[in-house]
């Protein structure tokens, strides 16, 4: 295992090793003696000297304190190119032989059930019962359409039988006569439209439980394929036992109670680092993960930048490993204190008013009761009668630009449905890290929030709800893109991620945190907006230039 570390060189002096470990939670970044370790995994990852496969990974390090002296470990999360072990690198979690003796049985059991799902959905007797199902509800639904514009036309000459019986001459009897066979010819129409009905329920009721007996065939097979599938899950959870700093053992599954663990629980390379470190009686200092390769198919993860540990797979398992170590509070985010800093109106009249927000001010008060500045707390201190929830958009934390609040319901709730409508025209301007191809487009791309990342969003084409993005390149220089963005949609961080991902411009806006590399500021400013005013009716826009 000697041969895992590798020391560093110069030594590092005892004022260069934190006093506590960091916290691998933290969200502001590694320590510097991690932060240099990972720089050396990085170098090596770039020149080449390790097969990274065809996808992106997560990579980690762990500064420990040896007999030898102060160096690092290597790991990666999950395989790394097909492969549990690779050299130089520390190993997975779990007991070997124990996985090996569960493994291989439980994978064929698993394997042979799915083939047998895929045998059946394959097989066309499902595939042609919903055919014939489609077709015959097609040409019933043609006959119904057929028999009912007859009936229209029957309906229509009924009426006007109607008219010209009233307005005969006829005897009191002649014309009850006259109006009886009318409605006799409406009761017939009516009983055809009944018969026509119910004999298409009756020839569909055969082909619908053939369908349903198949579908139930199916979700059967699927069923014991997930039941056998949980089954090896769990009996692989069970190789894993995990140690801590005090030197406890705790099976994984203990650490999950109210579900079971999540894929990959333990395989993370934060866990892997801890597992070594404490096998071998290393004492560990700081760790630092960080993403190299291609991005994910949900995106938000860029080459070379640090990433804060999960919460869904390691939030219960590293507070455990990390007993024992004097651990630091993870640091947060904040946003910087702009209360000295005024807002600047752009417009204002009667009913409502246009701001120019600043970069670090949130536009409503955050969950955080520390932070209680605000574009909406600002206002209802600057106009205490005002009616209604005052500002009708919002803006994101990073992002400056113009912001609409009205100073009465009534206004408000006009100026809401044209944003619902989406009769609200907006327009960006952005700079990207990277040069762009192509000139103009339009991005399509389906976000929801990662529901164990929040707020980072990602695209999911299953889930997610439709984000649509105009752009448009105005000027390229210094390996920078400078673009216009025209949102039709108003999904929370959609053009950071339209602008981020590989589907959409696949370059992230310089000073993005949350999707690129963190800088001085976001480059992303809200630039113009154009709406009916609620008040006039009148068509209006308003103009802020970038600070940058």
């Amino acid at each position: 295992m000697a041969r895992l570390v590798t020391l560093f060189h110069p030594k590092p002096t005892p004022a260069e090793l934190p006093e506590r470990f960091p916290s691998p939670f933290d969200e502001l970044g590694p320590h510097p003696l991690a932060r240099q370790a990972a720089e050396a995994l990085a170098s090596d990852l770039r020149a080449g000297l390790v097969d990274l496969g065809a996808e992106g990974k997560m990579f980690g390090v762990l500064v420990v304190q040896t007999k030898e002296g102060v160096g690092f470990l290597r790991a990666f999360s999950g395989m790394l190119a097909g492969k549990w072990d690779v050299p130089g690198f520390v190993p997975p979690v779990f007991d070997r032989k124990a996985r090996a003796s569960v493994e291989v049985d439980g994978e064929r059991r698993v394997s042979a059930l799915h083939a047998r799902v895929l045998r059946f959905a394959r097989s066309g007797r499902l595939a042609r019962a919903r055919a014939e199902r489609d077709a015959l509800a097609a040409e019933h639904a043609q006959a119904l359409a057929a028999l009912k514009a007859r009936q229209a036309l029957h309906k229509a000459e009924r009426k006007k039988e109607r008219e010209v019986v009233r307005a005969a001459n006829l005897s009191d009897e002649a014309r009850a006569q006259a109006l009886h066979r009318i409605d006799q010819e409406s009761r017939r129409d009516k009983a055809e439209l009944r018969s026509l009905t119910a004999s298409h329920a009756a020839a569909r009721a055969g082909i619908a439980a053939v369908q349903r007996k198949l579908e139930r065939r199916l979700a059967a097979l699927e069923r014991l394929r997930g039941c056998a599938s949980r089954r090896l899950m769990r009996t692989v959870h069970d190789t894993y036992r995990v140690a801590n700093a005090r030197g406890d053992l705790c099976p994984l599954r203990t650490l999950y109670p109210l579900q079971a663990p999540p894929s990959g629980a333990a395989d993370c390379a934060g866990p892997k680092l801890l597992a070594t470190a404490f096998a071998q009686g290393w004492t560990p200092l700081a760790l630092a993960e960080l993403w190299w390769g291609p991005p994910p198919a949900t995106g938000a993860r860029v080459q070379g930048e640090y990433y804060p540990a999960c919460q869904e797979k390691c939030g219960p398992l590293l507070p455990f490993m990390l007993r024992g170590l004097d651990v630091e509070s993870p640091r947060r985010f904040r946003p910087p204190d702009l209360r000295e800093a005024p807002l600047r109106v752009v417009f204002e009249d009667a009913w409502l008013l246009v701001i120019d927000k600043p970069c670090g001010l949130l536009s409503v008060p955050g969950k955080d009761a520390s932070v209680a500045d605000s574009v909406l707390e600002r206002l209802r201190r600057l106009f205490p009668g005002a009616t209604g929830p005052l500002l009708v958009h919002r803006l994101d934390l990073d992002t400056s630009g113009l912001l609409v609040a009205c100073k009465d319901s009534g206004t408000f709730v006009a100026l809401q449905r044209q944003f619902l409508q989406r009769t609200v025209q907006k327009r960006y301007l952005a700079v990207l890290e990277g040069e762009v191809s192509g000139e103009r487009g339009t991005i399509e791309l389906p976000l929801r929030v990662d529901l164990h990342d929040r707020p980072r969003q990602i695209h999911d084409p299953v889930h997610g709800k439709p984000a649509v993005t105009d752009w448009e390149v105005l000027e390229r220089g210094g390996g920078r893109t400078r673009v216009a963005l025209w949102p039709r949609t108003g999904r929370t961080h959609q053009l950071r991620v339209h602008a981020a991902h590989p589907q959409g411009l696949g370059a992230p806006i310089v000073g993005d945190r949350i999707y690129g590399r963190e800088g001085e500021r976001l480059l992303l400013h809200a630039a113009w907006i154009s709406f009916n005013h609620p008040a006039s009716g009148a068509r209006v826009s308003f103009e802020a230039p970038p600070p940058f």
